[in-house]
Order: structure tokens, then sequence, then C-alpha cells
């Protein structure tokens, strides 16, 4: 396998507090990212109106048309968001940067630095594996639901076009996954733009129906929250399950705050998206609420479309599926961003990626994932078949996501942000209490579809701490028989014919003879001039500073071990590594240097480090992982593989 990528927990310079970062944007104005992040980050959440007030009144649990509930809906969602997205993500943990960097994974690799060394650290790391889990599943929920729900639009424009819903999403689908390897970057000059006009446009529509009924401002009390609770107890309970589709999205606010920085994704959130989204479901619920009671029932079959008149609802279906393909294009960049981090802080074989952007580091595309996505959400389409199902598969992968980010929170407050404990805990108990409501009100969907998502999580959570555990069993287990390159140079420089030209022999540890040297002297009974023992770490930051990219030991008798160090949003690109290398012997050529790779074959052990189904995946998933040569931009014509058996 040659897996030379060893996540590594020093780090310097930790940047924290409230500094902005806005890695590789140079001068770029706030108001610029704050633009553009319109157009990236908020599709998800932008596209809530679509179904999340539908769905409240008409899901599992369905409440009665009336004054109480809608606005007791308003209330609730107006105060979700505030809470969760606004309070909890947007202003405490978007200050929870690693290097300007977010995202669950992110938090992990900060709060490890502090507490990964400690009894319970183990929990923090598993808690963000498995909300990264759950996020696979959001992934491919996002982009049916949203797609199906806007397509169902041509049912409110005319009801005979109901046949058409399911074959014009998938072929939108499809589609959206067959341009994903072209990447983003063409496509994304178009996303503000358009995201723009259709935050514009909900907030001028519901704008008009708060006008003709103003008295829905009055769901900004939250009384009207509390009666309905105290009216209805248990189905209010559970109508939260609905509700908490209105703030799906928040995870990626946080998740995506590398790309735009701190300050403008506030900027964009309170200054535009935020209250064009409150405009809008206030609009519903104005317009439901002044409705005769014989025309709501039909007209909550879809609130946002019929806000239109007539003749501009085709419009809106068009405004809305493009709103729609942008929020599912955002997801699915997400899910190769995280993969991209998942890989390299070693909870992921290597997949093949491809880098869309010669400018931007962070457009790639996985096509593993992108398939397996395809595949995924062609599937939910059929079986589901309409948004209104996928609403309750939803809900319980967010605010499973949104629980464990709040739990972490808890020990970021405590364990690196140093809150004396009076401070702490009504914070972490007034976020555990709502995301935990949220979280378990979702719970009675598992049998109506919730089972996706956390069959998914489930799925997803095992092979990541599989290949996790595999790999470190891995290097134990090549540590033990490692023999000490201090010892090895002086017996083999006079046993064996020098060459002229450079060896790289890639290793996954910073000590010991990685076994394809010793396979290479076996067999070929040559040293080049150069022998070079390399191995690539990844920080628990997303970048490293080019200063310390490279560190070198210089073994005496033309040996040196070199350790090239990169951020886990870096591309491990070993050929411009070595070009900074200045003190190596010389400068490498790479049309003089050879690489040398060693391929592990596992075999079954006396004494197996973890049940014997697990190795099986393990070794399924180590077949199929990408080659190392690919992994680190090798050049093809200049490596060797040499294989080895290996116990674990």
């Amino acid at each position: 396998m040659s897996d030379a990528v060893v996540p590594q927990t020093a780090v310097p310079n930790e940047v924290d507090g409230d500094g902005d970062h806005s890695h590789g944007h140079g001068s770029s104005s706030k108001a610029a990212l704050a633009i553009g992040a319109v157009g990236v980050v908020f599709g998800d959440i932008g596209t809530s109106p679509l179904y999340a007030f539908r769905e409240t009144f008409l899901g599992e649990h369905s409440l009665a048309i009336d004054k109480l509930h809608i606005y007791g809906v308003v209330s609730l969602i107006f105060w979700s968001m505030t809470l969760i997205v606004s309070i909890q993500y947007v202003t405490i943990l978007m200050r929870a940067d690693n290097k300007g960097q977010g995202g669950t994974l992110a938090l992990v690799a900060k709060l490890s630095r502090h507490i990964g060394a400690t009894r319970y650290g183990w929990i923090t790391v598993l808690l963000g594996v498995f909300a990264t889990a759950l996020f696979y599943g959001d992934s491919m929920i996002t982009p049916a639901i949203s797609v199906l729900s806007a397509v169902e639009g041509l049912t409110v424009v005319n009801a005979g076009l109901e046949p058409l819903v399911i074959p014009i999403a998938l072929v939108l689908l499809v589609g959206l996954f067959l341009i994903q390897k072209r990447g983003t970057a063409t496509v994304g000059k178009l996303f503000a733009p358009i995201m723009i006009v259709y935050f514009v446009t909900i907030a001028v529509l519901g704008v008009i129906h708060i006008v003709q009924n103003p008295y829905i401002l009055q769901a900004l009390n939250p009384w009207y929250a509390v009666q309905f609770f105290l009216t209805d107890k248990w189905i209010a309970f559970l109508a939260l399950g609905s509700v908490v589709l209105a703030v799906t999205g928040a995870e990626a606010l946080y998740s995506d705050m590398g790309h735009f920085g701190r300050g403008p994704m506030r900027l964009s959130w309170f200054g535009f998206v935020m209250p064009c989204l409150l405009m809008n479901y206030f609009g519903q619920g104005a317009m439901i609420a002044a409705m005769d009671p014989a025309q709501t029932a039909i007209a909550m079959q879809s609130p946002f479309f019929n806000m239109a008149p007539e003749q501009f609802r085709l419009p809106l279906v068009l405004l809305a599926t493009c709103a729609t393909f942008i929020a599912s294009q955002a997801v699915i960049s997400g899910a190769f961003s995280i993969t991209h981090q998942a890989i390299q802080l070693g909870f992921i074989p290597r997949l093949s990626t491809a880098h869309t952007s010669a400018t931007h580091h962070g457009q790639i595309y996985i096509p593993f994932i992108n398939n397996a996505l395809m595949v995924a959400v062609i599937l939910l389409v059929l079986m589901f078949q309409n948004s209104s199902n996928l609403a309750a598969a939803y809900g319980i992968a967010v605010t499973g996501a949104m629980f464990i980010d709040t739990l972490l929170m808890g020990v970021l407050l405590v364990a690196v942000w140093k809150w004396r404990w009076w401070m702490a805990l009504p914070v972490f108990v007034l976020f555990i209490f709502v995301d935990g409501a949220y979280f378990f009100a979702n719970l009675p969907k598992v049998p109506y579809g919730g089972w996706f998502p956390l069959m998914i999580g489930a799925i997803a959570f095992t092979l990541l701490t599989t290949w996790s555990k595999g790999r470190k069993l891995m290097r134990e287990r090549m540590s033990e028989v490692a023999l000490p390159i201090e010892i090895f140079a002086k017996s083999a420089k006079n046993s064996a014919t020098r060459v002229p030209g450079t060896a790289i022999f890639m290793a996954s540890q910073t000590a010991g003879v990685p076994s394809a040297l010793l396979h290479n002297i076996k067999h070929n009974k040559v040293l080049h001039e150069r022998v070079v023992i390399l191995t690539v770490l990844i920080a628990e930051v997303p970048y490293i500073d080019p200063a310390e990219r490279c560190e070198m030991t210089d073994l005496g008798d033309g040996f040196y071990r070199v350790v090239l160090h990169y951020g886990f949003m870096e591309e491990t690109n070993v050929p411009e590594g070595l070009k900074q290398m200045q003190r190596c012997g010389g400068e490498f050529d790479m049309m003089h240097t050879s690489f040398f790779l060693s391929r592990q074959t596992l075999i079954a052990s006396p004494k197996p480090g973890m049940p014997i189904w697990r190795e099986k995946v393990f070794a399924w998933m180590l077949r199929n992982a990408a080659t190392a040569m690919d992994f680190f931009r090798l050049p093809t014509n200049r490596v060797v593989e040499l294989g080895s058996q290996l116990e674990i």
C-alpha cells in the first residue's frame, strides 16, 4: 500500500479567537466574498421554504390549518432560525475555526489537539466521525428532495404534468452529476446572480402577503410557539420534526466557512439571506391565515408556489429549479471536500481525485463519491416518489449532525475556550435541549424513511472506523519488524553496488526501513547514489506554512530521511514538495529519480487485531484504494512497486 500519509498532531501557529480568516482570497473585498457566499453556501437552507412550512402541516402527524397552528409554526421557524443558525452556528461555532476552516472534522481536529491524549479524547473523534457519516446521508437526500420539490411546482401550474415530475427530476439530477467532472468554476460564476434573484423574489412574494395580512408579524412573539405546545403537547413535539427542515443547511454554513471567511458569511446571513427567508415564511403563513378555510387545504399542498400570481408560477418554478440545482451542487461539492479531509486524516482510503481548477485547490472532483451519490439519489427518487415522503428521511440526518455538533461545542467551551462552568453550562444546556428536542422529534420518522440516513450513516461509520483501525494495526505490525535505518545504512554501504541516480522510498513511518528498500536490496542487490526515505505527514490543520513543508535528516553515506508536511485541505503533490528541498544532496531531477512503493497483501493472522469480518472489509478497501502514484502525483514512468505480505 505504501501508505505514507500519517495524521500529525503537533501543529504550530494555531490561530484562535475572533480573527477572520479568508485563506487564499488575497485582496478580495468583504462585500464581494459575501456575494459569492450567497451563491455557493446558502442554497441548501435557501430552498427549504419550498417544503418546510408545508411539511409541518401535511407530514406524518398533520396539524389543523388554523390561526393557532399557523402562528405557532411560523413562530417556531423564526426562533429555530434565530437560536440554531444565527446564535449557535453563525455566532458561536464560526469562532471555532481551525486556521480559518470550519466543519465537524476541522472542529474534531482542533479539539483533539487539546484533549486527544486524555482518557475521553477518543469519544470526541468517534462523535466527529459519526457526524461525518451522517453527512453522506444528507448529501444524498438534499439533491433528491430539493430538485423534486421544485419540479413538483409544475403540478401547481398544470395538474396534468404530474406524470412528468419524476422523469424531469431524474434527468436534471443525472445531468447535475455528469457535469461534476468539468468542475464548478465556470458554472459558479452564475450561482451568485441566480441565487440573489431567487432570494429577492421569495422575499418580495412574502412581503406582498405580509402587507395584506400584517397580523402574522405577531408570530415574532415566542408566546405563540409556547401556546402551540400547551395546546397540542405531543403532536406539537412531533411537529418539530418538520419545523427543523427550515434550518437544514446550517451545518453547511460552518463547513464552508473556509471558502469565504467568517466576516463575509455573517454579513451575507444577517444582512440578506435570513431576512429574505423570514419574509417568505411569514408570507406563507400570512397567505394561509387570510384564506377561506375551504381553500386552505388545497393551497397548503404547495404554499410556496401558490404565493405567486398564476401568470408568474411557471417562471417561479423555473427559478426555484435553478436554485435547487445550485443547492444540490453545493452539497455535492461539500461531499468531495469532506471526503478529501477524511482521506488526509486517515479515515478513508486513497481515492482518485481530480483538481478542476488551476487556481483554487478546494475545487476537486472525486469520481467514486460522485458516482455513488448519483446512484443513491436516483434510487431515493424512485423509492420515495415525492418530496413529502423524502422529508421524513431528511430530518434525522440533519438533526443527528446538529446534535453531535452541540456535544462537541460543549467540549469546545470548556476544554479549548476555558469558559467557567457557570458560563458554559447554561449555553450548553440551552442548545442540547433545543437540538435534542429536534433530534428526538425525528425519531418517530424512522419507519417512514428516517431509516435511510441512519443506514447510510452506520455503513459509512463502519467503513471509516475500520479503515482507521486497520491502518493503525498495519503501522504497528510494520514497526514491530522495522530495522533501524542507521544500522541498515552502515551494513548496506559495503554489501551493495551503488548506481547513479536517486531512489526515493515511500514510508508510512518516520522511523525504520521501509519494506520496499529491504526488498530492493534483497532482490536487486544495488543501491542508488542517493537514497531518500520519504514520509508524508498530514497535520490536523488545513494548511501548513510553506517554510515548514520540508524536514530533512542526513543519515550519512548518501542516505537521507525526508518528511513532507501538509495540511488536511492541501494537495499532496510530492514532486512539487521535493522541488523546495535544497539541503538533500542537491536538487531532485525527476528524470534521474525513481520512486519505490511497497504494496502490502494482507494474510490471516493467528491473533487478529480486529474481527475477521472487519479484516475482510479492510482488505477490500485496501485493494480498491487509489495507487500511491496517483495520490502523491508521482511521475508515472518513474515508479517501481514491490509487494509484500503482512498479518494484522
